[in-house]
């Protein structure tokens, strides 16, 4: 038996009410993200509060995928695990996490990439690396774009407000499936992303109203 559903359930009656009173959470646009089906959730990363606070974000289980060195922390690699997350080898090719992702997206789940490939320490966004547009491309699920915003400010103690944008699902089908054809994917995924972090900062500046997500 697949124990990944009660876990996440549990997660929701614990993790995700702390996670929302120490980063008090705000969200705008998760009724954009597809209620079934496989689909890749790309999104930026600023601070170990975001895994939490993303899937605290998203009204059904998310897979993330996480940097092998957090499961050389005792007990972490195991929780996330628990939760349904997978480790990637950074900074080389790992065929058996390309392979673990397509299939999660293939068996009609959420895939949860954090598509810089590590936390901005710096507050600002990263890069994206290509993978987001791969899987997208390869096997012909959307995108729904996610950006994050106070959680580079945040730290344990000072209750830093933290808010999420999504965007509506983004399609590739008509981008070739090549090397050329997940660069292309991945600028129009970091220029999404771009776009919805420069709304939170505007949001936060106004308080963070109740709005509705950007057009």
């Amino acid at each position: 038996m697949n124990a990944v559903p009660l876990v996440w359930r549990f997660g929701r009656m614990t993790i995700q009410p702390l996670t929302k009173l120490f980063a008090p959470l705000r969200v705008y646009g998760a009724e954009r993200i597809p209620p079934t089906g496989g689909v890749v959730l790309a999104m930026n990363h600023f601070s170990w509060i975001d895994p939490p606070a993303f899937g605290a974000a998203v009204p059904r289980i998310v897979y993330f995928m996480a940097k092998s060195e957090v499961y050389k922390v005792p007990g972490l690699g195991q929780l996330i695990e628990s939760f349904g997350a997978f480790s990637v080898r950074r900074g080389e090719s790992d065929r058996v996490a390309v392979r673990r992702m397509k299939q999660v997206v293939a068996d009609g789940h959420a895939l949860g990439l954090f598509v810089e490939g590590t936390r901005q320490k710096g507050g600002v966004l990263g890069e994206v690396m290509p993978g987001a547009g791969m899987v997208a491309v390869q096997e012909d699920v959307p995108v729904v774009c996610g950006a994050i915003h106070g959680s580079q400010f945040w730290k344990p103690g000072n209750f830093h407000p933290v808010s999420i944008a999504w965007s509506e699902p983004m399609r590739f089908g008509d981008i070739p499936r090549a090397g050329k054809g997940y660069r292309e994917a991945s600028a129009l995924i970091g220029e999404e992303i771009s776009r919805l972090w420069h709304w939170l900062i505007e949001m936060h500046e106004l308080g963070r109203p109740r709005a509705l997500p950007p057009a």
